[in-house]
């Protein structure tokens, strides 16, 4: 495994060359900068896995080291060191993308529990950028990110079965990707240079949904003043995807099967059929096998359909994807809206991880592009989220059952209550860092004060 590469800029030497020889001994490679100016030439030169910086240097700011590092190498995480009285100014610098900060004088053990979470961190950011670049390149699948199984077994199918005349009926609930997936499964087959056609059964009343499938004739109801192509027509040589098939009429539902047995349809108004040749997909959020048994859809139609399922998994079933799906629809929506955030912060990175998304992904893009607009640093913060993210119960902590770590915020809050609310106090008859406390008491929402 190759060893981390890291910079420290600092122009106390005597603290630089303690904080070096702590870092090697923990197997890293270690180089120091005694001034900006020594650090910008090394920032030019190398690409740096993290750099740890004081935020006063003699000769430059060191806000302006952390903008070097994240413009020369923007993966290269950053942390900065900063006295009791600059708190203000090292929140500051985590807004413009530093991963956390350290307070003088620095702990080895906090210093090693932070530079751990920060370089975990770039090593998660390669590997969804890798993951990204196989997927690119196996599949062409663009817009489709993940990082974990549940995803990776879907496009396996549908890598199988877009070659294929297959009918392919997909299974997911609301935001889980439906038409994402149609469209991939369109693109990956030999119908890709022909139209892919798109429609939600759900959004049009009967009448107007069998006149857009299957079009009209002149006169065939009022309103009805010439000849109109339908969505069957549109799509021939290419797929036409039906979207909430469980909203059809069972008058519409016998069109469609008649469709797909004879490879046929029927403008509204005319007696001549005719062929076409146009691929079918099919999606719904609905359970077709208990709308079958209760005679509200057709069994016959149901049978023609699923001759291929592909099933979505939940947002929430696939917990590994949330932050890598959050920093992609960052990126777009800062495209679209602008905004300062370019990244998510530790504590926001964990509320969203921890959040249900009753709404999948579609509801994380749409939250994504609110928290970019309402977010006035280049960090998103925990408290940038909606309440209901921020007050999300951490994995494993739902039901009665008590957890360990319900026990350690238990034994936390006696600790800071027996101090009279003495923070410091606290910490030290806990026997941790005072920043490892204040992060605590951060994540139960209890404000948490350096004193």
């Amino acid at each position: 495994m190759d060893k981390n590469r890291i910079l420290i800029v600092e122009d106390d030497l005597s603290l630089s060359a303690m904080l070096a020889m702590d870092l090697k001994r923990r197997g890293h490679v270690v180089e120091t900068a005694k001034s900006g100016k020594e650090a910008a030439a090394k920032l030019s030169a190398t690409e740096y896995d993290a750099v740890i910086t004081d935020l006063k240097l003699g000769d430059m700011d060191g806000l302006e080291v952390l903008t070097l590092a994240k413009t020369s190498h923007p993966r290269t995480e950053v942390l900065v060191m900063t006295g009791h009285g600059s708190i203000d100014t090292a929140v500051a610098a985590m807004r413009a993308g530093a991963f956390d900060y350290l307070t003088k004088p620095v702990e080895s053990e906090e210093l090693g529990l932070v530079l751990n979470k920060a370089l975990e961190h770039r090593n998660l950011v390669g590997e969804v950028e890798r993951l990204r670049e196989e997927v690119k390149d196996k599949y062409s699948f663009d817009g489709i990110v993940f990082s974990g199984p549940p995803m990776r077994k879907v496009l396996d199918l549908v890598q199988k079965v877009a070659t294929t005349e297959a009918t392919v009926l997909i299974l997911g609930e609301s935001g889980t990707g439906k038409e994402l997936i149609a469209r991939a499964l369109h693109e990956k087959s030999s119908r890709r240079n022909g139209a892919f056609v798109a429609i939600n059964c759900g959004a049009l009343p009967e009448g107007l949904l069998e006149s857009e499938l299957f079009g009209h004739v002149r006169g065939a109801f009022t309103g009805a003043d010439r000849n109109k192509r339908g969505l069957f027509e549109e799509a021939n040589n290419g797929t036409l995807f039906l979207d909430e098939i469980s909203e059809t009429t069972p008058g519409l539902q016998v069109k469609l099967l008649r469709a797909l047995q004879e490879g046929e349809i029927r403008r509204v108004g005319d007696n001549h059929p005719f062929k076409v040749s146009g691929r079918l997909l099919v999606a719904t959020n609905k359970d077709l096998t208990r709308l079958v048994a209760e005679g509200k859809f057709r069994e016959d139609l149901y049978y023609r359909l699923k001759v291929f399922p592909i099933e979505l998994p939940a947002l929430r079933e696939r917990p590994e994807d949330i932050l890598p799906l959050a920093e992609h629809f960052l990126r777009k929506a800062k495209k679209k809206l602008g905004g300062k955030a370019v990244k998510f912060s530790p504590e926001a990175a964990d509320a969203l991880r921890r959040y249900r998304w009753p709404g999948n992904v579609r509801e994380l893009e749409h939250v994504v592009e609110r928290v970019l607009i309402m977010s006035a640093g280049a960090a998103i913060t925990a408290g940038d989220l909606p309440p209901e993210m921020q007050a999300a119960p951490a994995a494993g902590k739902r039901g009665s059952k008590a957890t360990l770590e319900d026990a350690e915020k238990t034994h936390i809050l006696q600790a800071l209550d027996d101090c009279g609310g003495n923070q410091l106090e606290a910490a030290k008859r806990l026997g941790v860092a005072r920043n490892t406390l204040w992060r605590k008491l951060k994540s139960y929402g209890i404000p948490a004060k350096k004193k």
